[in-house]
């Protein structure tokens, strides 16, 4: 080769080479997903001293998506601190999600002294805290690559998030809390679920069913649970919690669905949280086994909503802040002098402009 020719071609096969490894992965598994350091904040909006919301053009989503964070105490006080974070993930069946612990649960209230970022981000109405399997070919939505590649890196920049972090959340949210935690031993230092579905492969028609409610194929999020067995054991919290290490925090609490002191004296029985609550034992059986710190708060009855699951992150919240590492500013309501207010079926899970229809907002 003439010398003066491999001179200039070396630059460029550097550059196609930077070109072809910056394309976004396809291939035939869940993991593959977009670009991460693409992920950019369009949007800041502040409401009072500690809200923030976040609007975040994700490439692994391929649409704008909102995070809502809470301001620790002293936030402003200290420009140059690096703070831990608590994940607070939302239920099934709400489009957008990011506020509903917000709107449903007085969050605010219970960590006005915790000294961390509490992060709650969109979860799409179904998507499981997942990346889709879409037959093979992965790309969006890539949850879990949103919530654990792209948001952390932004978070760091915008809000000075540290690598101290934990993860809780109800319903849905409840299994993708265990679920992050066991497919990503070390990323999180304590994990909790309120009432979240344990055992995915359990009544693995039941997911089915709720994606064809939102018009979804099926099969895309995990593939068919017989032919992609595989797909479905590794995003399934009881069967991933042993790559966690004994001593790791969990937090597991859920009704037996038999109506409690927060729902109305008519109330029926509610049989997903009797599901629910099911895999909540066999969960917790299991990781005692396994040598897990397991805090078992199984209240017997109690039915499916914020109500509960408000209480429980009271009673859990100190469970995660120790995990992290923060302390307490004072001002907290604690567990023990947390009044939860009373329930009115039909209006806790509507926040004020929604109209969607109950049957949807069963899953949670």
């Amino acid at each position: 080769m003439n010398p003066r020719h491999a001179r200039f071609s070396r630059p460029w096969c550097a550059l196609l080479c930077a070109v072809l490894l910056a394309l976004p992965a396809v291939g035939g598994s869940s993991a593959a997903a977009a670009r991460p350091d693409g992920a950019t904040v369009v949007a800041r909006e502040r409401s009072g001293q500690r809200t923030l919301d976040l609007t975040i053009d994700s490439p692994a989503l391929a649409e704008e998506v909102k995070t809502r964070v809470l301001l620790p105490p002293g936030y402003a006080d200290q420009p140059d601190r690096v703070w831990p974070v608590i994940y607070l993930l939302h239920g099934c069946c709400s489009g957008p999600g990011f506020d509903d612990w917000t709107s449903s649960a007085d969050v605010a209230g219970l960590t006005a002294g915790t000294e961390a970022l509490v992060v709650m981000p969109e979860g799409g109405p179904v998507g499981y805290y997942t990346n889709w399997w879409n037959a093979g070919r992965g790309g969006p939505p890539a949850w879990e690559t949103f919530h654990l590649v792209e948001l952390p890196r932004l978070l760091a920049g915008e809000v000075r998030a540290g690598s101290a972090r934990a993860v809780a959340g109800a319903s849905m949210g409840g299994t993708g809390a265990l679920e992050y935690a066991g497919r990503h031993p070390g990323f999180f230092r304590a994990a909790a679920s309120y009432s979240g579905r344990l055992d995915t492969r359990a009544d693995a028609v039941a997911v089915m069913r709720r994606l064809e409610d939102f018009g979804h194929d099926p099969r895309a999020m995990w593939g068919d649970p017989e032919a992609q067995a595989g797909i479905w054991s590794a995003h399934n919290p009881v069967e991933v919690l042993d790559r966690l290490p004994r001593g790791f925090p969990v937090y597991v609490s859920s009704g037996d669905g038999s109506p409690g002191p927060l729902d109305p004296p008519a109330a029926g029985h509610d049989r997903l949280e009797r599901q629910f609550g099911g895999m909540a034992q066999e969960y917790v059986a299991r990781a005692r086994g396994h040598g897990l710190a397991v805090t078992a708060s199984l209240y017997g009855p109690g039915r499916h909503h914020y109500g509960y699951w408000e209480r429980e992150f009271a009673r859990s919240l100190p469970l995660l802040a120790e995990a992290v590492g923060a302390g307490s500013a004072g001002n907290t309501r604690g567990p023990a002098d947390h009044a939860v207010p009373a329930w009115v079926p039909g209006s806790w899970h509507l926040p004020p402009g929604r109209a969607e229809g109950t049957r949807r907002w069963q899953e949670r």
